[in-house]
């Protein structure tokens, strides 16, 4: 075996390490504001020039992205080359809008299980916050398509396990793309805003308790219902 003299990883490598493993935890979101220059040498004990070294790394690499006036954020998963042949045969075939949502719940049933057992403290309170987010929205009298698709995304990174994560990103894209109509008619529905309410705090409940097995039921039931209404 050849060897290989050992090198010392510079800082902004030891950085970019941090985020990559915070991003394949599901601690960070895509979407999600990243830190300042600032904010991340302080929380870091290193100089902002180290960082400002790790942030330009993760930009080429495509993990952040900078929008000018606003910050840097968390760069979208793009799922484009394989979502649109999705979405091109769903529109050519009917049946397959069966298939996308018999999947989906096959999917997420596993995925609220591990997120039950395996979600930390702040990310079961982000959860609940976004329910609360919901509860206020439900006052208006419709739920927010955006706020339930963040719902089950945060699930899904609550599992912690990144291919599960990247899978229900791309099933994501492609109910959002081809059941737009219905998906609208469903949130902005009064009652079936109050019933989806419901069953997306009985989700959050079993989670918040550790509970996998009943997670696992009210995802079942929740999907379910929507699969039953989209149809």
């Amino acid at each position: 075996m050849e060897l290989q003299p050992i090198k010392t990883k510079k800082i902004y490598e030891e950085i970019v390490e941090q985020v990559k493993k915070s991003l394949s935890e599901g601690k960070l979101m895509p979407g999600d504001r990243f830190y300042s220059e600032r904010e991340l040498s302080e929380k870091l004990g290193v100089s902002r020039a180290s960082v400002r070294e790790a942030i330009r790394a993760l930009t080429t690499m495509g993990v952040l992205e900078v929008k000018p006036g606003e910050g840097t954020f968390v760069r979208k998963v793009q799922n484009c080359d394989i979502v649109q042949p999705l979405v091109m045969a769903m529109l050519l075939e009917e049946q397959q809008t069966v298939y996308l949502l018999e999947a989906r719940k096959i999917l997420e049933r596993e995925i609220v299980y591990l997120a039950a057992q395996r979600a930390t403290t702040e990310e079961k309170e982000k959860l609940v916050e976004i329910v609360q987010q919901m509860n206020s929205e439900l006052v208006r009298g419709y739920l927010q398509e955006d706020t339930d698709v963040k719902f089950h995304l945060t699930i899904a990174g609550m599992s912690h396990n990144p291919i599960l994560s990247r899978l229900m990103y791309t099933i994501a894209d492609t109910i959002t793309q081809t059941l737009a109509n219905k998906r609208n008619r469903l949130y902005s529905d009064p009652e079936n805003a109050r019933l989806l309410f419901e069953q997306h705090r009985e989700i959050v409940q079993a989670i918040v308790s550790g509970a996998a097995e009943s997670a696992r039921r009210a995802m079942g039931k929740h999907l379910s219902f929507v699969a039953r209404q989209l149809r």
